[in-house]
């Protein structure tokens, strides 16, 4: 028998039953759209992983901590040893350890290494307020420009090389400090104030001895404020290594490095920093920057590459669609079931058409392949179902999932046809696989048996 007639006859069968091939193709089709859209989900968050480390990180580039347990999971069981360079950090949950700052020598040592080729010590220094004159006083966090970084730009530009007390301004201060548009905030003026870091016994002895102006006097006289011009205004970015981080100011190091020596100057944490960004000379190459890696980590620093930071996010992501699998997975195997059980009726109420058949002559892998491809058909319709409508569900919501969770043109789902094209083959040899038992019961049905049934 032609493959055309086998297809055109198990087409038939399956109009003939209208409702139960719907209902079973549904069953498939929870499982293929499940399916597309985990797939698509895990498309879209790799894509921006690999954006964000790409617009955030220069690959030959090394992030260096006094520390190694910063990259590990630490041991706080048992006591550390003190460090004259240890200083304290605080989690998300509020709880905070010591763990061993980068000092002046730790550069130096570093910068020592075969194969770095600079060293800069990492510092986000929380100012006291930006201000400028006639407009009010605000938060803010400052930090040394990386060139590696391509930030879109409202208004100026950004040097190659970036001169003492210039500043890259975001455009969220714009406004709040009473510029009319990014183009104007070009060439003016701003003030950053930091406040020296004291002893704080020494503010409430001015404020029992001399009350609250006194501790003020204090307070006023540990704040220096520095002057900085604004070259150019930057872009909200969708692609942030940490939430907040689109408000940063950003410098050239060495202002960074004398705003935060003000602000430490005669404390503990003068010259220690948490971390420092190491360029390896020719770092571009893995086994160059691999061999850095480890001979920083044999002196005992904490060293990770932007493939280990990519490596980091890749495994959340694929923990997540794992979870997110594993129920499209259920329902698959659920639609399997009733692909087994819609055939083995499709059987029981056609066996005098398959006793007649047989009796005309037709061969038993020929009955076998009518119902195969029965169940072959039932998977297609079912995978396109639910792919498609995937899709299209997906195709409407991704500007709306974009906008909401601040992705601007980053799209979390992304659907590609070659994947979408081989869940619905594979849900076809799913549904095949499932339509074996009922094919094989078929094929070997007695034709003189089948015929006397009523």
């Amino acid at each position: 028998m032609r493959l055309t007639d086998v297809l055109r006859r198990s087409g038939r069968s399956l109009l003939s039953a209208k409702t139960r091939t719907i209902l079973t193709s549904f069953a498939i089709a929870v499982g293929a759209f499940a399916l597309t859209l985990t797939l698509a989900a895990s498309n879209g968050a790799q894509n921006y992983a690999d954006t964000l480390i790409r617009n955030n990180f220069d690959p030959s580039q090394l992030i260096v901590t006094g520390d190694q347990s910063l990259f590990n999971k630490a041991d706080t069981s048992n006591p550390q040893e003190y460090n004259a360079n240890s200083g304290s950090i605080t989690n998300q949950a509020g709880a905070s350890r010591t763990v061993k700052l980068i000092s002046d020598s730790d550069l130096s040592t570093i910068k020592g290494v075969r194969g770095v080729e600079s060293v800069e010590p990492v510092i986000q220094l929380s100012l006291q307020y930006l201000t400028r004159d006639g407009m009010k006083k605000y938060s803010a966090t400052i930090q040394a420009f990386n060139p590696y970084r391509k930030p879109a730009l409202l208004a100026g530009s950004i040097p190659p090389t970036i001169a003492n007390h210039t500043l890259i301004l975001p455009e969220g201060y714009v406004s709040a400090l009473g510029f009319k548009d990014p183009k104007n905030a070009i060439g003016q003026q701003v003030r950053l104030a930091m406040r020296k870091t004291v002893d704080q016994s020494a503010i409430l002895a001015a404020l029992t001895v001399g009350g609250p102006s006194a501790a003020a006097a204090q307070n006023a006289a540990n704040t220096t404020e520095e002057t900085f011009t604004v070259i150019a205004v930057t872009a909200k970015a969708s692609t942030q290594v940490q939430p907040g981080t689109e408000l940063y100011l950003y410098s050239n190091s060495d202002s960074v490095i004398e705003l935060n020596d003000a602000t430490t100057k005669d404390s503990a944490n003068y010259h220690k920093y948490l971390s420092s960004l190491v360029k390896v000379t020719d770092g571009t190459n893995s086994t160059k920057l691999k061999d850095v890696q480890d001979r920083l980590k044999k002196l005992g620093y904490g060293a990770q590459s932007v493939k280990d930071t990519q490596a980091t996010l890749t495994q959340i992501i694929t923990v997540l669609q794992g979870i997110v699998l594993v129920f499209g997975l259920i329902a698959v195997i659920a639609s399997v079931f009733g692909v087994v059980n819609t055939m083995y009726i499709s059987v029981l109420q056609r066996t005098r058409e398959i006793g007649l058949m047989k009796a005309l002559g037709m061969h038993k892998r020929d009955i076998s392949s009518l119902f195969r491809y029965e169940a072959a058909l039932i998977g297609l319709l079912g995978g396109s179902l639910g792919a498609f409508g995937a899709f299209a569900l997906g195709t409407v919501l991704n500007p709306l999932i974009s906008k909401q969770l601040g992705l601007g043109e980053q799209r979390l789902l992304d659907f590609r046809v070659g994947q979408i094209g081989l869940l619905i083959l594979a849900l076809v040899v799913i549904a095949i696989i499932a339509g074996l038992l009922p094919a094989r019961k078929a094929a070997q049905l007695d034709p003189i048996a089948a015929l006397r049934t009523e």
